[in-house]
């Protein structure tokens, strides 16, 4: 990218750090990145919520979603209910590279013996090609669903490119109203006890009910997929400033 994404994103903290939610995300799509900005959508427990904002501000908006090919039945069943219930325009699906796959997991349980290596193939390298024409993309990662997210900003910079938190500062009983509020369908698996919903070799219900990730990987104390990490697989701190 030719942007400096780093003070890019300082930049834009000074002028739109006082915003969260639909008004922060109808700045970034309509006045600051417009064409140059995608939602990345696990269609997951609290997905929704950006999926409704999103279809208020510009159905149109290119969604970008991620079929790890171990995704719950449910999520797929509940990624189609949505799309038609938002009358979104533009949902792209990526899938793991048959090369990637067929060389690194040829039967299909990488995840069983190395489950960042599984996530990389299945998550990680799929989104760097979507992202590629994007300048910008949005996420809806809280503070409060894990400790590696307890100081993240709602604008950040990461590998080139701007990385929008609309839902940064939201809370639980935030996302719990606007659901009741709006009348957005709920994903099937919440009423299973699920709470964090990825894919289901990795995902289980969680012990901790003040938790919600905590039903991720829950054998190995791992809490992200590496979607959100820097290219260096770490987290970067200057950009959570």
């Amino acid at each position: 990218m030719s942007i400096n994404s780093y003070q890019t994103a300082q930049d834009l903290l000074e002028h739109h750090g006082n915003k969260s939610g639909e008004e922060l995300l109808s700045a970034m799509i309509k006045e600051v990145f417009p064409d140059r900005i995608c939602l990345v959508s696990s269609f997951g427990a609290e997905a929704a919520i950006l999926l409704h904002m999103v279809s208020r501000i510009d159905p149109s908006l290119p969604v970008i979603f991620i079929d790890t090919q171990k995704l719950f039945p449910e999520t797929l069943e509940y990624r189609d209910t949505l799309i038609k219930h938002f009358s979104l325009k533009d949902v792209r699906t990526y899938y793991p590279d048959y090369v990637d796959t067929s060389r690194s997991d040829p039967n299909s349980n990488l995840w069983k013996s190395n489950t960042n290596a599984c996530c990389y193939i299945r998550k990680v390298q799929p989104l760097a090609r979507a992202l590629k024409s994007f300048d910008a993309w949005i996420t809806g990662r809280k503070r409060y669903q894990a400790g590696t997210r307890t100081d993240m900003p709602l604008i950040e910079a990461l590998d080139g490119r701007i990385k929008i938190n609309p839902l940064a500062t939201w809370t639980r009983r935030n996302i719990q109203e606007t659901f009741k509020k709006h009348k957005i369908p709920e994903h099937p698996l919440l009423e299973h006890g699920y709470l964090s919903i990825g894919c289901m070799p990795c995902t289980s219900v969680p012990k901790d009910l003040n938790n919600p990730r905590s039903g991720r990987w829950s054998e190995e104390g791992k809490t992200e997929c590496g979607i959100h990490l820097g290219e260096d697989g770490h987290f970067q701190p200057n950009n959570h400033k």
